[in-house]
């Protein structure tokens, strides 16, 4: 965006976030301007006009729901279930949560019962131990010294890429902090990698028993947010001619191998009978000899189907090409790497985070300049540092310009560490706008963060709604901003 784009962009961002409904391109306000956190950003050239298919994830994408609220709900489940199901003690029952402290990016540190933030060169940059804080010493030891780099992948670590993992992700420092401080209080053997498991289990119980699903069913507002331009969006992408179809349920990583077998069945929506089918065609139930078919006119609606592949879905769809098909999740691993990865789908990563991000950042730009000066000012200084020394030690000089330069050398040390010390504060109060432990959720100082490399790498869209589609023609032509290398930077064009 040029300077009078963020000026407009950010100025409709400031006025009222979230004070009037978002209009649906295809109304007849059509193409309004679109608050900066509600823009769709791309990596990678997508052109629409070449989708045929678009294809949702369900939980965070379109169901959002509330963190407050839902988040802490699985965790009090998870907590319940440590205690009733796999002995931990009773006054976990009395420990509360904070939906705010965790964030998505992070990496947790089985064997150590550390919790990493790392740039996209993995290099860790804020590290803790349960809920304490390591030292520079520490975390350079730990994790600075070693002439293979860690890969932070599974078994040792897990990767908190989604929503639903920051309550298992602060529950397990929670625990970390029990142990150390009362280590007869868990279950005897119990070290860190083997309370993770126990979390996961716990979790996992949580959700295949519908804890959860039963409760938010009873209450939905409590526990989603309601996002009324969802229908319209998708009403319009039907009328713009694209097919829509749901993807969901804990079996959506096999669901996207190709060579998957699995069998598929179509669902009768109102009883919930499922029907054998010939790779999705009806066919003869058992009994009969003719297929059976779903009421009149509803087949030409929708369809439902359990278990199944991709492979299926591409018969049904009558997909030509992989391409053909743009797929929008909240999941990384789950929903974007392997539509992306193994499949040659087009993806959107929906992040939530990212409408406020964006907003303090466009707040913030008057604090993000003054840092770029500090930090060019430090390296200003830093140079007539070593020049100085350098001269000291290897020129000939007389006694007086030789002390001269001391003096000068004196003085510049002084002011370098003075501009250090303001920039470092400068930084560390800037990133604590964004998150008081954790900083700016695609950024580790002045590096991307590894979330933000991960969005790069895989996501072909990104944005903080998936009905923030509804805003854009269903025809638009994505392009991504240029790319910039370092040497470029101080010279682009005015």
């Amino acid at each position: 965006m040029d300077h009078s784009d963020r000026t407009m962009l950010g100025d409709k961002a400031l006025q009222s976030h979230g004070g009037e409904k978002p209009h649906i391109w295809s109304s007849l306000e059509g193409g309004p301007r679109i608050d900066i956190g509600k823009q769709i950003f791309c990596n990678r050239s997508l052109n629409m006009r070449n989708i045929v298919a678009i294809g949702f994830d369900m939980d965070y994408t379109l169901a959002q729901y509330k963190p407050e609220t839902f988040e802490s709900l699985a965790y009090e489940g998870t907590v319940r279930k440590l205690v009733y199901d796999l002995g931990y003690p009773q006054e976990l029952l009395e420990w509360t949560f904070d939906w705010k402290y965790m964030v998505r990016g992070l990496v947790l540190d089985k064997k150590r019962g550390n919790i990493l933030k790392m740039d996209r060169h993995k290099y860790v940059k804020v590290a803790y131990h349960g809920f304490r804080e390591l030292s520079k010493e520490d975390k350079v030891g730990t994790y600075g010294n070693t002439f293979i780099r860690d890969s932070f992948d599974e078994p040792d670590y897990a990767l908190i890429d989604t929503l639903f993992s920051l309550a298992e992700a602060y529950l397990f420092a929670q625990l970390v902090d029990l142990r150390d401080n009362n280590p007869g209080k868990v279950p005897e053997g119990a070290d860190y990698p083997c309370m993770y498991k126990d979390v996961r289990a716990a979790v996992d119980l949580c959700h295949r028993d519908g804890t959860l699903k039963q409760v938010v069913a009873k209450d939905p507002k409590r526990y989603i947010n309601e996002d009324t331009s969802i229908v319209p969006m998708l009403k319009m992408l039907r009328n713009s001619g694209r097919l829509t179809f749901l993807v969901t349920n804990s079996a959506k990583p096999g669901f996207f191998l190709e060579d998957n077998r699995a069998n598929i069945f179509e669902v009768e929506p109102e009883s919930g009978m499922l029907l054998n089918t010939d790779n999705g065609t009806p066919m003869p139930q058992v009994g009969s000899t003719s297929p059976k078919m779903l009421p009149k006119g509803l087949n030409k609606r929708y369809r439902v189907f359990q278990g199944g592949s991709v492979g299926h879905l591409h018969k049904l769809l009558s997909i030509e090409s992989s391409t053909q098909v743009l797929y929008v999740g909240d999941h990384i691993y789950g929903d974007i790497l392997r539509s992306k990865k193994v499949l040659g789908w087009r993806t959107m990563l929906v992040v939530p985070e990212l409408e406020r991000e964006v907003e303090l950042l466009w707040e913030l730009r008057d604090t993000r300049k003054q840092l770029r000066l500090l930090r060019n000012e430090r390296d200003l200084v830093e140079d007539r540092v070593h020049h100085l020394k350098w001269s000291l030690k290897f020129e000939s000089l007389g006694d007086d310009e030789k002390q001269n330069m001391i003096s000068s050398l004196g003085e510049l040390e002084s002011r370098r560490d003075q501009v250090r010390l303001a920039h470092q504060q400068a930084q560390g109060d800037y990133h604590q706008k964004f998150h008081k432990i954790w900083g700016q959720l695609m950024k580790t100082g002045y590096q991307n963060s590894r979330f933000a490399h991960q969005v790069e790498r895989f996501a072909c869209l990104y944005t903080s709604q998936v009905s923030n589609l509804s805003l854009y023609s269903p025809d638009k032509c994505y392009r991504p901003s240029e790319d910039f290398m370092p040497h470029e930077f101080h010279i682009l064009p005015s």
